[in-house]
């Protein structure tokens, strides 16, 4: 676990990486479920939409077992792992804006990008 400061709150720290590492859990079951709804063999923009889904949960997916771990992290890779995730969300939150009947993805997207943002905010 990351050695967290004096004037963290060492429960909220834990609460928010753990909503943080919920809400990717539902982020890339939201993105895979998303991403096999797609025809691989559509157009360029439903192409795009099926890669989004996959990277979006894998990367989530990803995140989601750096936060499991038990073991000492190094703040500033998990800084970057949690800002990769967060940027990733945000772009694929954006595609699936456009794409009927993807809200409940997109929304999933949102609320994992902004877990992360949360999150980063109690390594501070």
């Amino acid at each position: 676990m990351t050695q967290t400061t004096p004037q963290q709150q060492p429960v909220q720290f834990l609460e928010d990486r753990f909503a943080c590492a919920q809400a990717c859990t539902d982020c890339a079951r939201a993105c895979a479920l998303r991403a096999s709804l797609v025809d691989p063999d559509g157009t360029e923009d439903q192409e795009l939409l099926r890669r989004k889904g996959i990277l979006c949960a894998e990367v989530c997916d990803a995140t989601c077992r750096v936060l499991a771990e038990q073991s000492q992290l190094d703040e500033a890779a998990l800084r970057l792992q949690l800002e990769w995730t967060r940027t990733v969300c945000l772009e694929s939150a954006h595609v699936f804006d456009r794409e009927p009947d993807a809200e409940k993805t997109a929304e999933a997207c949102r609320d994992c990008a902004r877990a992360c943002t949360e999150f980063m905010s109690t390594l501070d």
